[in-house]
C-alpha cells in the first residue's frame, strides 16, 4: 500500500507539470573545478547568481570525486537558511541512497541545488541573513573550527534540561547553548536528542489551528500537515541526521542551526500551553492490558480525539508494553490518511527519533504521533481506494 500511495502522488504531480514533454532534469556533464577551488563556495556563488547549470555541474564534479564530500560541500549552501524543506530535502535524499545506490547521488542531491537556487527568488527579509551570521559567530566564538566532535557522555537530566533551554530560549540564545555544549565536548548525538525533544514539545503543546488558519483538510484545532510542530520535528530530525552523516565542521553547524531553528519555530504562546497528556485524560484510562489500550487508542483516533489518543499511548508506554504494536497501529493510518501530505513523512520522523532517543524520553515521540494521527484521521489519501481495489484489501 505505501508504494501505491507514493506512485500515485508522484505520477499525479508529474502530470500536473505537463508530463514528459516538460521534463527539466536532463543529464549534467561534470564541470572542471579550478585548481585549489572550494567546491562548496562555487556552488554557493552559483546559487546566489541563480545559475542552476553551473551549480549542478560543480556538484556533479564533486560527486565524481566523492559522494560524501559532495554532501559536505552542498551543506554550506543549505545552511544559509533554516526553512523546513530546504533542510529535510537533502537528508531524505541522502538517506534514500542507501536503498537505491550511491551511484544516484547527483540525481538526488541536485534537487537540493535547484531548491536553494529557487529560494533565491523568494522575497527576502532582514532575518533571512541571521542563520549564516550566527553560525559563523558561534563556530568562531566556541572554537569549533578544526577540531573533532567531543565524546563526553550526557546524563538523562542534562539532555532534558538542555531541551528545555532550547525550547524556552530566543533563537540566538538556543544556538549559543548548543554551541557551548559542543565546545564543552558533549557527544553530538546528545545535543541532537535535546533538539528533537524540544521540537516534540511543539506537537505536544500545540493549541491547534485557529479559525483564521483553517483550510481544506486542515480544520480548526488540527495539528497535522504543515503545522508548527510537525515541521519543527521534521527539521530537527533532518539536522540531527545530517550531523551524523557529515564531517566535523558540518556536524557542529547542523546542530547549532537545529537549535536555532527549533527556537525560531516556536512562536505563538507555546510557553504557556500545557503539554499532552493532560491529567484528566490520564485519569479516565482504566485498563492496563496492552490489547485493550490499543483498541481504545484506535477508537480515539477514529473519533479525532487528539488528547485522549495521546494519553492512551503515553500510559501504554508508561506501563512498559512493547512499542511495535503501537507503531503498527499508527502505520495503518499513515498509509491510509492524507495527512495534508505529511502523514507518512512524520511517521518516519517519529520512527527514527524513537529509536535514537533514550528510554526515559522516547515515548514522548509516539505520544505526539498518536495526537497527529488522531488529527489527520478522516481524510483518505488520494489513490488509496484504487490501491485497495487492485490488491483486494
Amino acid at each position: 500500500m505505501p508504494v501505491f500511495k507514493v506512485l500515485y502522488r508522484n505520477a499525479n504531480r508529474i502530470q500536473e507539470k505537463g508530463g514528459s514533454k516538460d521534463e527539466v532534469l536532463h543529464a549534467v556533464k561534470p564541470g572542471t573545478l579550478p585548481t585549489g577551488a572550494d567546491g562548496g563556495e562555487l556552488i554557493r556563488e552559483a546559487m546566489h547568481r541563480k545559475d542552476v547549470s553551473s551549480a549542478e555541474q560543480t556538484l556533479a564534479s564533486l560527486v565524481r570525486s566523492s559522494p560524501d564530500e559532495a554532501l559536505n560541500q552542498l551543506l554550506h549552501s543549505v545552511q544559509e537558511h533554516t526553512e523546513v524543506h530546504r533542510i529535510v530535502l537533502p537528508y531524505r535524499a541522502w538517506d534514500l541512497l542507501g536503498l537505491i545506490g550511491m551511484e544516484q547521488t547527483h540525481t538526488l542531491l541536485r534537487q537540493s541545488v535547484r531548491y536553494c537556487v529557487q529560494a533565491e527568488s523568494w522575497q527576502q527579509t532582514a532575518s533571512d541573513s541571521g542563520p549564516r551570521a550566527i553560525l559563523a559567530n558561534m563556530l568562531e566564538q566556541h572554537k569549533l573550527l578544526d577540531r573533532p566532535p567531543g565524546t563526553r557522555t550526557a546524563e538523562d537530566q542534562w539532555v532534558d534540561e538542555l531541551s528545555q533551554t532550547l525550547f524556552k530560549s530566543a533563537p540566538q540564545q538556543a544556538a549559543n547553548a548548543a554551541a557551548a555544549a559542543l565546545g564543552d565536548g558533549f557527544q553530538p548525538d546528545a545535543i541532537g536528542e535535546a533538539i528533537s525533544l524540544a521540537a516534540n514539545q511543539l506537537v505536544l503543546r500545540d493549541a491547534g489551528r485557529p479559525p483564521q488558519a483553517e483550510s481544506p483538510g486542515k480544520p480548526v484545532g488540527s495539528v497535522h500537515g504543515d503545522s508548527i510542530g510537525v515541521h519543527a520535528c521534521d527539521s530537527a530530525n533532518a539536522w540531527r541526521n545530517l550531523a551524523r552523516a557529515s564531517n566535523a565542521r558540518n556536524t557542529f553547524a547542523c546542530l547549532i542551526l537545529g537549535a536555532y531553528q527549533v527556537a525560531l519555530d516556536r512562536g505563538g504562546d507555546f510557553l504557556n500551553w500545557s503539554p499532552l497528556p493532560v491529567k484528566w485524560h490520564l485519569e479516565g484510562i482504566k485498563s492496563n492490558e496492552p490489547n485493550a489500550l490499543l483498541r481504545e487508542a484506535d477508537e480515539a483516533i477514529r473519533q479525532n480525539l487528539q488528547a485522549h489518543a495521546a494519553a492512551i499511548v503515553s500510559r501504554y508506554g508508561e506501563l512498559g508494553h512493547a512499542p511495535r504494536p503501537v507503531f503498527d497501529l499508527m502505520l495503518r493510518y499513515a498509509v491510509s490518511e492524507d495527512g495534508a501530505l505529511h502523514a507518512e513523512k512524520y511517521y518516519r520522523t517519529v520512527t527514527e527519533e524513537f529509536a535514537a532517543t533514550r528510554p526515559a524520553f522516547r515515548w514522548r515521540q509516539l505520544t505526539a504521533l498518536a495526537r497527529v494521527t488522531a488529527s489527520e484521521y478522516g481524510r483518505p489519501a488520494p489513490g488509496v481506494a484504487e490501491a485497495r481495489e487492485m490488491l483486494k484489501v
